[in-house]
């Protein structure tokens, strides 16, 4: 231990670290596939920190024109008001990409003066900060994400207040879930983690956590891991190949975004919940209660307002116009990034990601999800009161179409990390393999087809063929728990390449991906 080491026995005296911790994570790493992760706005090397409150970029030097939202819709009940709220579920998207900060620039902090996070302690409440958000004592902080020109809000309590991740991860708002996540329907991973299996959607984060933290103290410790081929290992990493940034931040994204949104908002199985809320005013607010129910399903797309204007490339932060390349932009014209209206987030990312890759020309995720929302909001703006049941009928049809979508774009983004790790693979024993890309490729494909099942219309929940195991549980019995590594004996390795080409072609046949664009991602 650090002589100067300090404890954090309170959640208020964690908060004064915070700072630190927004500076640094901006300077984290990406997704490979664009400047900042997956599912997230281009926060890496923005100018000015703390939710851009030192940008270059002042009201008076911005020119920005103003454009029309598709996705807006005025309230029946308050004039000049809008009926389109999900605050709650952009501030998750926020404290899900913060989190992940955290994590990405631990390794960093331990290895530096400061000794805040060098006990496994102190490391967990640092991570539960996050998951755990109380916005009473720390939402006036401010948050990380920086843009040109600066965010519309500038603290967590600005973009929502009351809101937690754990609290919405799946199993913990169990009203609507198709099955029980917490009493043995939970698939997917049955390996001990730090000496029990996780059996719960939250026993396997905070197993995650748990192991991250005790990496942590041993590297403060002086103990610093190392990969099988002697290289240096960042705390997140572990010999044996688990990227817990990565399985952590693509799981939350599936329990959280994905599960939410297919499983309560969307859903229509539980009455007086989802599509079966009735269209009347919620109350004194602006909305009907159906309305919002799709509207907040819409902000775990996270989809920005105007999406239907921007190109495949500008949502994924690979070009484009200038103002729109980095995935957001300023619809309105105020000179600021709204992040409830003006940013793209999560698997309205995923779908540009996988329109871009795909070579067959017959690819538009980013359409059919935005398309569908777009009509079934316009349908239930149209209805005064309840609506029919032929009314209803096609907005479920709406849903399918926007579901089906968006699952699509990370079931294909399962199938693009399949390819990477199945590349990194062929890479053994050769100078441009890496260990790091190998692990980090793994967990992405892990993270996210570990929530494919949270959707209950889920193509994966259909029994294999003469068999007692859904196509979900068929998958992840292929690719397992961790990545198979160069050290392996060559009979395995050659095994689990098999196996991922067959979990590849699992996914191809349950979603009707053409083989051309299977290879392509």
């Amino acid at each position: 231990m650090r002589a100067n080491e300090r404890t954090l026995p309170m959640r208020t005296s964690f908060k004064l670290t915070l700072p630190l911790f927004v500076a640094l994570a901006l300077a984290g790493c990406g997704d490979d596939d664009t400047p900042g992760v997956d599912g997230g706005p281009g926060l890496d090397g923005g100018p000015g920190l703390d939710g851009g409150l030192d940008t270059d970029a002042s009201v008076d030097e911005c020119d920005a024109e103003a454009n029309e939202a598709s996705y807006s819709f005025g309230s029946q009940f308050v004039e000049g008001a809008s009926s389109v709220a999900y605050d709650g579920q952009t501030l998750r998207h926020v404290l899900i990409l913060e989190l992940q900060r955290f994590i990405q620039r631990l390794t960093t902090v331990i290895d530096g003066p400061d000794a805040t996070f060098d006990t496994a302690e102190n490391i967990l409440a640092g991570l539960n900060y996050y998951f755990e958000f109380d916005g009473d004592s720390d939402g006036d902080e401010p948050h990380g994400i920086v843009t040109m020109p600066e965010t519309l809000q500038r603290t967590f309590n600005d973009v929502s207040s009351g809101k937690q991740i754990v609290d919405k991860l799946a199993g913990n708002d169990p009203s609507t879930d198709h099955r029980n996540w917490t009493t043995g329907d939970f698939r997917g991973w049955s390996s001990p983690v730090g000496g029990s299996t996780p059996t719960t959607p939250e026993t396997l984060v905070r197993a995650w956590f748990a192991l991250l933290a005790e990496r942590g103290q041993a590297r403060a410790e002086g103990a610093v891991s190392m990969g099988p081929g002697g290289e240096s290992l960042p705390v997140h990493v572990t010999p044996e190949g688990l990227d817990l940034d990565q399985l952590i931040q693509k799981f939350l994204v599936m329990g959280v975004a994905f599960s939410q949104g297919t499983d309560d908002y969307l859903d229509d199985d539980v009455p007086n919940k989802g599509l079966l809320s009735p269209n009347t005013r919620d109350g004194e607010r602006s909305w009907t209660i159906l309305a919002h129910q799709w509207d907040e399903g819409f902000g775990y797309f996270g989809a920005a307002r105007d999406y239907d204007l921007y190109t495949d490339d500008e949502i994924a932060g690979r070009g484009g116009r200038e103002g729109w390349s980095a995935g957001y932009h300023d619809t309105n014209g105020d000179c600021r990034i709204d992040l409830l209206s003006e940013m793209n987030f999560a698997g309205a990312v995923n779908a540009a990601r996988r329109d871009r890759g795909a070579t067959s020309g017959m690819v538009d995720l980013t359409g059919d999800a935005y398309g569908a929302f777009l009509a079934g909001r316009q349908l239930i703006q149209s209805v005064e009161g309840d609506l029919t049941p032929a009314q209803l009928d096609e907005l479920r049809g709406y849903r399918d179409t926007a579901v089906g979508a968006w699952e699509r774009a990370y079931s294909a983004t399962v199938v693009h990390y399949i390819n990477d790790t199945l590349g990194d693979m062929e890479a053994f024993g050769t100078d441009s393999y890496s260990f790091l890309d190998h692990a980090k490729h793994w967990a992405e494909m892990k993270g996210f087809a570990l929530g494919l099942q949270f959707n209950p219309r889920s193509p994966l929940n259909a029994m294999v063929d003469g068999g007692t195991e859904t196509l979900f549980e068929r998958f992840h019995a292929l690719v397992g728990d961790a990545p198979v590594l160069a050290t392996a004996d060559e009979a395995d390795i050659t095994a689990y390449r098999a196996a991922l080409l067959e979990a590849r072609d699992l996914l191809q046949a349950a979603y009707g991906f053409r083989a051309e664009d299977v290879a392509s991602w």
